[in-house]
């Protein structure tokens, strides 16, 4: 399976990162819209350049309690960007000119010897600019690239950059046939000690301090005859972080490991219940269209009656209403307590993300449908779905052809969808939707 790269924004505060993270977006964002418990902090967007498709994190907002807080916070974006992405943009402001900041930060950049693309924003003459902008080779990481975000002027050179310098082997992926399974979720929920059990081995440092794991590492697991490949979010390396940081870090960590993935895993831990936190991670692998397993770990701590596991789920649930379709397993990674029950839902959510419908089949569930609840109107003017079929897999996704697309109320496609999952199961994953309009003299 071919992955989208990674492309970060770093940079010292006020060069105009979120207004260039804003404009590259455009209305291509990613993060789940209008679900309850789901903080819209834009850290992502799915991005497409001369037909080639990356996913930008935008690093700011880590503002670590420090004296000189700048560098501070610099140092932490570029460590993130060192760690998650493919392509770093080293964005700098030619009215503040070269700073000691920027210095140190290109000597990170440079010994990480990740691909670095040093853009030199607010440039909006060049003309005027042209002697501050050289100056910025002073910084030793290649050719500065004006720009102007807020004027959107240079970006398609800086673009044409980025992309020439994404990883050839990204697409490496494509002959192995392991399936992938990306494991997300706070720092300390016990996503290393559940690859511990997996394996057997005690592959990583797991201690009580949130954050204490090293880098993310594969770890391929054979079960059953099949080999499977575990992608762990590792934590932050350091210590001493505060709490807002490193949960902060896991987020972005996420968003390059669910990148790779077929399947997610989101641990939740069971001693501290789902929180806003639990959600922010589990949207982003909603967002990707990934198939979705919720694991509720150290289950063995829990005081338990036997509606326990019914209550608890329930709880989870209206936390993450925004995927229904997710499975439940719950577990325990000290004990080793089901955890082999996540292979065969590892296997069922895989089968349902390939899983092919015939148009035909489909096309008789929709009749069915339409029979039982009328489509909806407005003004007189009725909502007519002529056929469906469906054009794609990984997530399974459906195209319907109607009369008006105005008419196609978010309500009525998840009346659609359900008796869909009904006849079909496609358990843990999501379904997309496209709708089309057709004339009626074209169908």
């Amino acid at each position: 399976m071919s992955r989208k790269p990674v492309v970060a924004v770093v940079g010292r505060p006020n060069v105009g990162k979120s207004t260039l993270f804003n404009v590259l977006a455009g209305s291509r964002i990613s993060i789940v819209q209008d679900t309850p418990g789901v903080t819209r902090d834009r850290i992502y967007a799915d991005v497409e350049w001369l037909g080639k498709k990356f996913t930008l994190i935008d690093t700011g907002g880590i503002e670590p309690d420090s004296k000189d807080v700048i560098l501070a916070q610099m140092r932490e974006q570029a460590q993130i960007a060192i760690d998650t992405a493919d392509v770093i943009i080293f964005l700098c402001d030619v009215r503040q000119g070269l700073t000691d900041a920027d210095m140190k930060v290109a000597d990170m950049l440079r010994k990480s010897r990740k691909p670095v693309v040093l853009t030199v924003n607010k440039v909006d003459s060049f003309k005027k600019f042209e002697s501050d902008v050289y100056e910025f080779y002073n910084l030793g990481i290649g050719d500065p690239y004006a720009i102007s975000a807020a004027s959107r002027l240079g970006l398609g050179d800086m673009l044409d950059v980025v992309v020439e310098k994404f990883p050839a082997d990204l697409g490496d992926d494509e002959e192995d046939e392991r399936p992938r399974v990306a494991i997300i979720g706070k720092p300390n929920v016990g996503k290393s000690s559940l690859i511990n059990r997996l394996t057997g081995k005690d592959r990583v440092i797991v201690s009580d301090i949130a954050g204490t794991t090293r880098d993310a590492i594969d770890t391929p697991v054979k079960h059953n005859g099949t080999e499977y490949v575990f992608i762990d979010t590792a934590g932050l390396r350091r210590k001493g972080k505060i709490k807002e940081e490193i949960e902060k870090y896991s987020v972005f960590r996420s968003v390059a490991a669910v990148e790779r993935a077929d399947v997610v895993i989101v641990m939740i831990d069971a001693t501290e219940g789902v929180t806003e936190q639990d959600a922010k991670i589990a949207g982003i692998a909603h967002d990707q269209g990934k198939g979705i397993i919720v694991v509720v770990n150290k289950w063995d701590a829990i005081e338990k009656n036997d509606k326990t596991i019914y209550e608890f789920r329930n709880k989870i649930k209206q936390t993450l209403s925004f995927m229904a379709y997710a499975e439940y397993v719950f577990i325990s990674a000290k004990t080793g307590l089901r955890v082999d029950k996540l292979f065969d839902e590892i296997d069922l959510v895989r089968q349902s993300q390939s899983l092919r419908v015939q148009t035909g089949v489909l096309n008789e569930i929709l009749a069915d449908a339409v029979a039982m609840q009328q489509p909806p109107s407005d003004k007189g003017r009725r909502l007519k779905i002529y056929y469906m079929t469906q054009v794609g897999v990984k997530p399974p996704t459906f195209i319907l052809f109607v009369n008006d697309k105005e008419l196609m109320h978010f309500s009525y496609t998840r009346y659609i969808e359900n008796k869909i999952r009904e006849a079909f199961g496609f358990a843990g994953t999501s379904l997309k939707f496209i709708t089309r309009e057709k004339k009626e003299k074209d169908v």
